[in-house]
């Protein structure tokens, strides 16, 4: 401890200015401290309480008031540790107040020590409830890595449903215009000749050869003649977005067809 830091202390400890001086002066020649000069600062922290404690009892400063300054001065960081019990025992001896003191500073103790097992016993029931909330996370995040499998799976299905489906309507689509073509080629060659005969008897050995036109098979029966003409009306219809022209050439062929058939 050095001049400045005596002088505070004593002052702390509420001893007379005149006393505080003799008993500095008189702490130095003893080489209980040592000179620090005015200009210095008191900012070297004492090793420990047992020196303070020795220096205030010698300069007849009651237990009551000493104690008190050391624990305030631990507290502010002045003091680095508590030293021999020893000393504070004998600080303490004859002094029911100052004992009084330390009572209290030990019920402090116990009930610091009350409060930290309760935040133990709250920090492990937060440690639970984080570990619980953590499960139900994986598991969440399990359920939702195999809806999305699910999803994903019948995304694969539905596209590969979508291709289908745009790939028959693409052959539909050649199929009109093919027979579109067809038609509209017949019906060039028709107007060329300036046949305005609609309908006619047919005879078995006039017959035109449907099944060519149409483009099924030599073998093809009436049925499958008259169910590629409906569907031909279908694909042809203005209403449907087909030919006009178109549709009539069918349809006078699908006549035509019918009428031979009735012949027979």
């Amino acid at each position: 401890m050095n001049t400045d830091q005596a002088f505070e202390l004593l002052r702390s400890a509420g001893v007379p200015d005149e006393k505080i001086i003799q008993t500095v002066r008189r702490w130095l020649r003893e080489h209980k401290i040592k000179y620090a000069g005015n200009s210095s600062k008191v900012d070297l922290k004492l090793e420990d309480t047992d020196q303070v404690i020795e220096l205030l009892k010698d300069a007849g400063v009651e237990a009551s008031t000493g104690l008190q300054i050391v624990q305030q001065w631990f507290h502010e960081g002045k003091i680095r540790k508590i030293g021999n019990r020893e000393h504070i025992n004998d600080y303490l001896s004859g002094n029911t107040t100052a004992q009084l003191i330390v009572t209290d500073q030990e019920k402090t103790v116990r009930e610091l020590r009350i409060k930290l097992k309760a935040q133990d016993e709250h920090m492990k029931g937060m440690e639970e409830f984080y570990k619980h909330t953590i499960k139900e996370l994986k598991q969440q995040r399990e359920k939702l890595h195999k809806e999305m499998a699910e999803l994903q799976n019948e995304k694969s299905l539905l596209q590969k449903e979508t291709r289908r489906v745009l790939k028959e309507n693409i052959e539909l689509r050649n199929e009109l215009l093919r027979l579109k073509e067809h038609y509209s080629r017949q019906g060039k060659e028709e107007d060329e000749k300036k046949n305005t005969e609609k309908s006619q008897t047919v005879s078995p050995s006039t017959t035109p050869d449907y099944r060519r036109k149409l483009g099924l098979s030599k073998t093809a029966g009436e049925k499958e003649i008259l169910a590629k003409f409906k569907k031909l009306l279908l694909l042809t219809h203005p209403d449907h977005g087909g030919n006009a022209a178109a549709f009539h050439y069918v349809k006078t062929d699908y006549d035509q067809y019918k009428n031979s058939l009735k012949g027979k």
